[in-house]
């Protein structure tokens, strides 16, 4: 039984296989790859290199998070400690806070943030006139290419007690006093996320612009003949054709649930509103560049990535569970 049972799991292996690799095995697909598209391959090799040497050879560093690493020391000169700084940066009580702003930075940035630029795609695309349309793309796309060293700058001097906001609100009689918007942390997350879906709207709607542009005009041919208005176009034709560029833009998302970004919270960030803006990567930061601390900066950021990395895993599989779109 167990011999027929095991030739069974053979066969179904090798079925599998041959249907993935009709040609035969992995390696010898990669190898008539290579001889087929050959100059393609060379033309590839700077890319390739470039690759190993910035992208995966550093990734030798995350042995560091198993070490007590000294700088100036080599690696295997040190004390392997396993889960040592693991389990202090779980047991450290700064944890839940850190947890608390990156869950709500990103969970606001992956809704609200994320919806954004699918309604302004959705809304540029209705614009008709190109002296109207080209001029609007360009405006919203120049945000992304301002450092953040500006955006703060600009954000400080917009919102700052003293600042543009609070003297037109001052002007018009709308408030009495200056309303501390950059030391109360009760404003931070919002301000965050505005100064996002300002910086990013643009930049992002492109993908969703790029998918607009190849729905098919006869859907939206046949759907004025039923009846159907604009926004009905938009609702049963447009949005349902760019369903899965969305979706995967999503799954992408998630991975970075748990990256807040530190360049904002560093700039605009001040010792009054560090409750709300201390997240993974500003303590990473502190800790392994600011103080030293290798060790455990590596092992937060391993373990933010391996969970990320999980996430991505769990959305893509339940996104295919549910016969939408996936990565793979």
């Amino acid at each position: 039984m167990k011999h027929v049972l095991k030739e069974e799991t053979k066969t179904g292996r090798k079925q599998l296989l041959s249907e993935k690799y009709p040609h035969g095995t992995f390696r010898g697909e990669l190898l008539r790859s290579f001889r087929r598209d050959r100059q393609l391959w060379i033309l590839c090799i700077p890319i390739i290199i470039w690759a190993l040497i910035f992208c995966y050879y550093p990734m030798y560093g995350v042995l560091m998070s198993f070490f007590d690493y000294i700088p100036g020391k080599a690696l295997w000169e040190c004390q392997f400690v396993g889960l040592k700084h693991f389990r202090s940066f779980l047991t450290n009580p700064i944890f839940f806070r850190l947890l608390r702003n990156t869950l709500a930075m990103s969970l606001l940035q992956l809704t609200i943030g994320f919806i954004a630029p699918v309604v302004f795609a959705l809304l540029l695309s209705e614009v008709k006139r190109p002296s109207l349309k080209k001029p609007i793309q360009t405006i919203s796309y120049l945000p992304h290419f301002i450092s953040w060293v500006i955006a703060g700058s600009m954000v400080y001097n917009l919102l700052s007690s003293e600042g543009t906001l609070n003297n037109i609100l001052l002007h018009f009689g709308v408030i009495d006093e200056y309303i501390p918007f950059l030391t109360e942390g009760k404003y931070y997350w919002v301000i965050y996320l505005l100064v996002n879906i300002w910086k990013g709207i643009g930049w992002s709607a492109i993908i969703y612009l790029s998918a607009i542009s190849g729905v098919d005009q006869g859907l939206y041919e046949a759907g004025v003949l039923d009846g159907l208005g604009r926004f009905g176009l938009v609702w049963h034709i447009t949005l349902p054709s760019i369903r899965p560029t969305i979706i995967l833009m999503f799954i992408l998302g998630i991975g970075s649930l748990l990256s807040a970004g530190f360049d904002y919270h560093l700039i605009i960030g001040n010792a009054s509103t560090m409750a709300y803006w201390d997240v993974f990567d500003t303590y990473t930061y502190r800790y392994g560049v600011q103080e030293g601390y290798y060790s455990m900066s590596t092992a937060v950021s391993l373990m933010k990535s391996v969970i990320g990395f999980i996430l991505v895993l769990t959305a893509n599989k339940i996104s295919k569970r549910f016969g939408e779109s996936a990565i793979f």
